[in-house]
């Protein structure tokens, strides 16, 4: 004869196991599928660019050798003027340390953002899905600087130095980007292989814009060089309302 005691716990997990599978039943419920979250993406960055028709933006770069991050060998601070119908413009507020390191680093960075950021090149950088395959993981969201995070694994379609192999975060409910991370795939440079990157963004005026980047790169003649970027003072002018 079973006890009533037995019984008792057998009912009892029973219902813990139905519990754990309704709210696994139901976080899987929550969760869009990754089309719907991909033509999110989609439509948040082209709701940016169809919203912005230019911005200015105070930028702070800062150069590091060989992991000593206190002590920047170059730093340069500008400010940019990105219209859309032509592009990005840069004025040099302040510079100063190595002046080789300016050149071949900061300037380089500075010239490649300008090209890449000319109409009919700008699209080939996008975060969209022309230019990217994207998966989005498992699992629910992820909490990132207090907002609710989708987390889509990145594959660029074509290899570039500024297209990146890894991971971006977009908020859940608007799909905007929160933040990139990966490696490009492609080096820009024969001397150095390919940069770690990372990217964070924040909501100004309702669309996505970069806060912060950090870029590592490692050379056998140069060794490793970390570049970081903090924007601040955006200025955004928004195209009238269609």
């Amino acid at each position: 004869m079973i006890s009533c005691r037995r019984f008792g716990s057998a009912q009892a997990v029973a219902a813990v196991f139905s519990l754990a599978w309704l709210g696994a039943a139901a976080v899987a419920a929550q969760q869009p599928d990754s089309s719907t979250v991909i033509r999110g993406v989609d439509a948040a960055v082209k709701a940016r660019l169809d919203g912005i028709s230019a911005y200015t933006v105070t930028e702070h770069y800062a150069v590091y050798r060989n992991n000593d991050e206190a002590h920047p060998v170059a730093e340069m601070t500008v400010k940019t003027d990105y219209r859309g119908d032509s592009g990005k413009n840069y004025t040099i507020l302040s510079q100063s340390g190595s002046e080789i390191v300016r050149k071949l680093v900061l300037g380089a960075i500075l010239d490649n953002e300008k090209r890449i950021n000319l109409p009919g090149i700008r699209e080939g950088s996008w975060l969209t899905s022309a230019n990217y395959e994207m998966k989005l993981h498992p699992g629910g969201t992820q909490r990132l600087d207090g907002r609710d995070c989708l987390v889509l694994g990145l594959s660029p379609k074509r290899k570039a130095p500024n297209l990146i192999e890894g991971t971006i975060w977009v908020d859940a409910r608007d799909y905007s980007i929160v933040q990139i991370q990966g490696i490009a795939s492609k080096s820009p440079s024969i001397f150095t292989g390919p940069a770690q990157v990372m990217r964070q963004y924040a909501n100004v005026s309702g669309f996505a814009m970069a806060t912060h980047a950090r870029a590592v790169s490692n050379s056998h003649m140069f060794g490793e060089t970390i570049v970081t970027i903090d924007y601040r003072d955006y200025q955004i002018r928004l195209r009238p309302a269609k």
